[in-house]
């Protein structure tokens, strides 16, 4: 079975383009149709609903996403490893990572990263704990920056630090004046919150506390939670790290009693790390924690 083949269907179904997919590999939607139509007749049967929206997986299709996945793979390991022995690392790496840390840290990663091994190409991927989670179940990413995933996935854990979630607050709001602000104070507090429902670090710190404060306002942007707080618009919170490099007049406040969260490397299987993703976390980790791995 043909890995450029199956790439293709995987890309055409995770863009719900055939253009899309077309443009990532360097082929026209004409080529990603043959290929794709190709694998069909190898297969046996459709592997794609077309429609005027795009593309998206048959069901039948979507139970052979898996077996596609093992079969790129597998190229690419033949790939890397034939690099390796002959003293070069090259390969494809695909990065999930959350958004705070995808803008905190991955730029000096991968600035660091790719003057030492200028023949690793890397697709960054951005999601929530929820999109994050379905890549590692689905190894569709080689390693996820992020916080600890739930008991619900199958992965290796290699902590890196631990971030402190932190209330939000416009600047001349009266809790400003404290130093930290007592979590049951969040009950019935007007709250602006970014991505609900996606597992994310306010999802989870509310669930886990029991808090339940009066939503106002949802939005699928962090950042532009932030700017409504800034506004009056009502309170909200998230981990430390998202705000590290936004200016503005939003008032940080640790809660009482203090919240973390965990933020590491999540890796499908340690054991089946390519080259290439080895020599990536090793970077990571040198440039988080400013020592070897």
């Amino acid at each position: 079975m043909d890995s450029i083949k199956c790439q293709a269907l995987l890309l055409a179904i995770q863009y719900g383009s055939l253009t899309a997919a077309g443009k990532e590999l360097g082929y026209t939607q004409s080529g990603i149709t043959r290929m794709i139509r190709s694998l069909e007749k190898e297969i046996g049967f459709p592997l794609l609903v077309r429609n005027k929206q795009g593309v998206r997986p048959s069901a039948n299709g979507q139970q052979m996403v898996p077996v596609f996945q093992d079969v790129v793979r597998a190229s690419q390991k033949v790939v890397d490893l034939g690099a390796a022995i002959q003293g070069v690392l090259a390969g494809v790496l695909n990065i999930g990572s959350y958004y705070s840390v995808a803008a905190a840290w991955l730029p000096k990663i991968l600035s660091r990263f790719q003057a030492q091994y200028p023949k690793v190409e890397i697709h960054l991927l951005e999601g929530t704990n929820q999109e994050l989670a379905q890549w590692l179940n689905e190894k569709a990413v080689d390693c996820c920056l992020s916080a600890k995933p739930g008991p619900e996935v199958a992965y290796d854990w290699i902590p890196l630090k631990d971030d402190e979630l932190v209330v939000w607050l416009p600047p001349d709001h009266p809790w400003a004046a404290d130093e930290e602000i007592p979590i049951e104070r969040l009950n019935g507090a007007p709250f602006i919150i970014p991505l609900p429902d996606h597992d994310t670090d306010i999802d989870r710190f509310l669930a886990a506390q029991q808090v339940k404060p009066d939503i106002r306002f949802t939005t699928t942007d962090p950042y532009t939670a932030y700017c409504m707080v800034e506004e009056g618009l009502g309170i909200s919170l998230n981990n430390r790290l998202t705000t590290e490099k936004w200016a503005g007049r939003v008032v940080l406040r640790p809660m009482a009693p203090a919240q973390h969260i965990s933020l590491g490397i999540a890796v499908p299987d340690i054991q089946e790390l390519s080259p290439a993703a080895g020599k990536f976390i090793a970077q990571v980790w040198q440039t988080v924690n400013g020592a070897p791995a």
